[in-house]
C-alpha cells in the first residue's frame, strides 16, 4: 500500500483530463469575477459604486445555486456524464463569450447577466464535479482523488484571483481586450480537454425530470438526509464552506488593520489568502497518506480540532493594531511575531483539508450512484445558504464594530460547538478517530493484497486469524470499505473498545454452549448483512490465540456461507492473515497486567495480508490451510 501514490491517477486517462476540466474552471471563474473588479478601477467609478458591486455580484453569482440545483442534480443523474461536461463547457465558452462583449464594451450591466450564467453554469456542472469520482476512482482511490481535486480547486481560486487582479495593471491600457482574451481563451481550453474524459455512465437514465425547482429542492434535500453519516457529513461540507467564507472575507481588512498591510495594496492580503490555500490543499494532498488509503473519517474531528487551534492561536498572535503600517510582504515577515502568525494561517489551512476531504469521500462511498448527483445537488443548495449566512454573519459582525481577531475568536468557538453537536448526532466521526489513533500511535502498519482482492461492492466474507484485542481496528484500518465484525461478545464488552465496537456496528456471538440465543441474533445479522452486500469479518478460531499459532477453524463460517447459497445469494470468502501480532500489544502473550503497560514493541511492525477471493461456500479446513500459508511462520 505504501508504494501506491495519489499523484499517480495523474498520469491517467481516467482522471488527467477531469481534474485538468474542473481546476481551468474554476481559475476562469475567479479570473472573471476579479477582472470586473479590475474594470472598476479602470473605469475611475467611486469607492461607493466599488462597495455597491461587491454586496450585488455574490449575490447574481449564487443565486442559480438556491434555483437550479435540484434540476442540475437530476440532469447530472439522467445523462452520461462526459457529454454533461462537454456541454457545460461548450456553455461556458457562449457565456465568457458574452462577458468578452462586457469587457469591451465596458459594460457592467452586460458583465453582471454573463455572471449570473456563470453562476447558473457552475451550479450543472457542479453535481457532475464529485458525483463523477466513485465512477472511476477505486474505493481506496477516493481520499488521495479528492484531496487532488481539493487542492487543484484551492490553488486554481488563488490564482485565478491573482492573475485577474493582475490583467488590468499588466496591460494597461489595453486592459478590457487582455481580460476577454483571457477568459474565451481558457473556457476552450477547458471545452477540449473535456472531449478527452472518458465515458462515464448516467446514474439513472431512466429518471423522469421534474422541473419545478421548489418540490424538487425539497425532493433532493429529503433524499440527503436519508442517511445520517451522508447527512452529517453533509453538514460538515457546508460548514467548512461557513467557516472558509468568514475566514477568507476577513483577510483584507485583517492585512491592513492588524497586519500592517500598505493601504490600497492587495499585496499582503494575496500573501495571507496564499498562505490559507497552499494550507488547505497541502492537508487535503497528506489524507491518503494519514488515512492508509481508506475513507477514513477519522480524520474529521483531527481536522475540526486543529481549526480552532491554530484559529484561536491566530487571534492571540495578534489581537490588536500592529507595530507598524504601510508593509508589503517582506515588511511584514520582518516584523516580530510574523513568523507565528504564518504557522497559524498554513495551519488552519492544513487541518480544513484535513476535514472536509474525508467528509466528500465518505459522501461518495456511502451514496448509490443512482442518487449522488442529486445527494451533491442538494449539498450545493445548501452549501449556498451557508454562505449567504456566512455573509450575513460578517456584515452584522462589523455593524457591531467587531475586529478580524474578535470574529476569528468566536469562529473558533463556533467550530468546536458545531463539531461537537455533529460527533454526537453520529458517533462514528469519533469512533473512528479514536480507533485511527490507536493503530497509528501502537503499530506501523503494511498492507498488501487487501487492494486487489478485497471486492470493491457487494457482499463478501472476510475470514482472518485472531491474535489480538486490536485485530479487528487493525483491519478497519486497513480495508477502503466498511466492514461488519463478528467478535466474541467477552471481547465486545471490554469497556471503551466496547464503544468503538458498537458504534462500528460490531456483531457479538456467543458460543452454542454459552448462549444460543445470542448465537442465533448473531447469525441471522450477520446473513441480513450479507444481503445487504456488506462485508463481513469472521475470526474462525473462535478466541484469541493462546500460544501464537492458529486454533482449527470452527464450523460456523460454513454455515454462513451454506446459508447465503442457499437463499440464492451465494458469497465470495477472502482469506486473510494478521502478521506480527503475537509480539505486539494486547496479545495474549502478556498477563492481564502486562498488557496494561507500555507493550515491548511500541510501534511494532504489523502486517495484514489478503488472498484472491475463493467461491463459497468452502470448507473451514481449506480456508484455515490458505490463512496459515499466508501468515507463514510470522506469528
Amino acid at each position: 500500500m505504501a508504494a501506491h501514490s495519489q499523484f499517480a491517477l495523474l498520469t491517467q486517462r481516467r482522471f488527467l483530463p477531469y481534474f485538468i476540466v474542473q481546476a481551468l474552471g474554476a481559475f476562469n471563474d475567479n479570473v472573471y469575477r476579479q477582472a470586473i473588479i479590475g474594470l472598476l478601477f479602470f473605469l475611475g467609478v467611486s469607492a461607493e459604486e466599488r462597495s455597491t458591486y461587491a454586496v450585488i455580484a455574490p449575490a447574481i453569482f449564487i443565486a442559480p445555486y438556491f434555483l437550479f440545483s435540484a434540476i442540475a442534480g437530476q440532469v447530472a443523474e439522467k445523462l452520461e456524464k462526459q457529454r454533461l461536461i462537454v456541454v457545460t463547457t461548450s456553455m461556458e465558452i457562449a457565456i465568457m463569450s458574452l462577458a468578452a462583449v462586457g469587457f469591451l464594451l465596458q459594460s457592467m450591466p452586460l458583465l453582471l447577466v454573463a455572471l449570473f450564467c456563470t453562476g447558473l453554469q457552475s451550479t450543472l456542472f457542479g453535481p457532475v464535479k464529485y458525483s463523477v469520482l466513485p465512477a472511476i476512482l477505486k474505493p481506496e482511490e477516493l481520499t488521495g482523488g479528492n484531496g487532488l481535486v481539493e487542492m487543484g480547486t484551492s490553488i486554481s481560486i488563488l490564482g485565478g484571483m491573482i492573475t485577474g487582479g493582475l490583467i488590468f495593471q499588466l496591460a494597461g491600457a489595453h486592459g478590457p481586450e487582455a481580460a476577454a482574451a483571457a477568459i474565451v481563451a481558457l473556457a476552450i481550453a477547458g471545452n477540449l480537454v473535456a472531449r478527452m474524459i472518458p465515458r462515464v455512465d448516467a446514474g439513472a437514465p431512466d429518471l423522469k425530470i421534474g422541473w419545478n425547482p421548489l418540490p424538487e429542492s425539497l425532493a433532493v434535500l429529503r433524499m440527503a438526509r436519508a442517511q445520517p453519516a451522508v447527512r452529517n457529513a453533509i453538514l460538515g461540507v457546508s460548514w467548512f464552506w461557513f467557516f472558509g467564507t468568514i475566514v477568507t472575507s476577513q483577510l483584507p481588512a485583517y492585512a491592513e488593520l492588524n497586519l500592517g498591510g500598505a493601504s490600497g495594496s492587495a499585496t499582503l492580503y494575496i500573501f495571507v489568502l496564499a498562505l490559507f490555500s497552499v494550507g488547505t490543499g497541502t492537508g487535503s494532498l497528506l489524507c491518503e497518506k494519514l488515512s492508509a488509503r481508506t475513507v477514513e473519517i477519522g480524520l474529521v474531528p483531527l481536522g475540526a480540532a486543529g481549526m480552532s487551534a491554530f484559529l484561536l492561536d491566530l487571534y492571540f498572535a495578534r489581537p490588536g493594531a500592529p507595530p507598524a503600517t504601510g508593509l508589503d510582504v517582506a515588511g511584514f515577515l520582518a516584523q516580530p511575531g510574523s513568523l507565528r502568525i504564518v504557522v497559524d494561517l498554513l495551519g488552519i489551512g492544513v487541518f480544513t483539508g484535513f476535514f472536509v476531504v474525508p467528509l466528500f469521500a465518505l459522501i461518495q462511498s456511502r451514496t448509490p450512484s443512482s442518487r449522488m448527483s442529486r445527494v451533491f445537488a442538494a449539498l450545493n443548495i445548501q452549501n449556498s445558504g451557508f454562505i449567504v449566512l456566512a455573509a450575513v454573519v460578517g456584515l452584522g459582525a462589523g455593524m457591531l464594530g467587531w475586529s478580524s481577531p474578535q470574529l476569528f475568536l468566536a469562529m473558533a468557538i463556533a467550530n468546536v460547538l458545531v463539531a461537537a453537536w455533529i460527533f454526537a448526532l453520529v458517533p462514528e466521526f469519533l469512533m473512528r478517530f479514536l480507533s485511527w489513533v490507536l493503530v497509528r500511535a501502537l503499530y506501523r502498519l503494511r498492507v498488501r493484497g487487501v487492494e486487489e482482492h478485497v471486492p470493491d461492492e457487494g457482499a463478501a466474507v472476510l475470514v482472518c486469524n485472531h491474535v489480538s484485542y486490536m485485530d479487528a481496528l487493525i483491519l478497519a484500518a486497513s480495508i477502503p470499505r466498511p466492514v461488519r465484525f463478528v467478535m466474541y461478545y467477552r471481547i465486545f464488552d471490554i469497556p471503551v473498545m466496547s464503544w468503538i465496537f458498537r458504534t462500528a456496528r460490531a456483531i457479538p456471538i456467543a458460543g452454542a454452549r454459552e448462549d444460543p440465543e445470542r448465537m442465533q441474533r448473531a447469525f441471522d445479522a450477520i446473513d441480513a448483512a450479507l444481503a445487504e452486500g456488506e462485508l463481513v469479518c469472521i475470526f474462525p478460531e473462535g478466541a484469541l490465540t493462546k500460544d501464537g499459532g492458529i486454533a482449527p477453524f470452527r464450523s460456523g463460517v460454513e454455515r454462513i456461507l451454506e446459508r447465503a447459497a442457499a437463499a440464492g445469494r451465494p458469497v465470495p470468502v477472502v482469506p486473510m492473515a494478521l502478521r506480527g501480532m503475537w509480539a505486539s500489544m494486547w496479545s495474549r502473550r502478556d498477563s492481564r497486567l502486562g498488557r496494561m503497560r507500555v507493550p515491548r514493541r511500541l510501534r511494532a511492525r504489523v502486517e495484514v495480508i489478503a488472498a484472491a477471493p475463493l467461491p463459497g461456500p468452502v470448507s473451514a479446513q481449506a480456508l484455515e490451510a490458505r490463512v496459515r500459508e499466508l501468515r507463514g511462520d510470522d506469528a
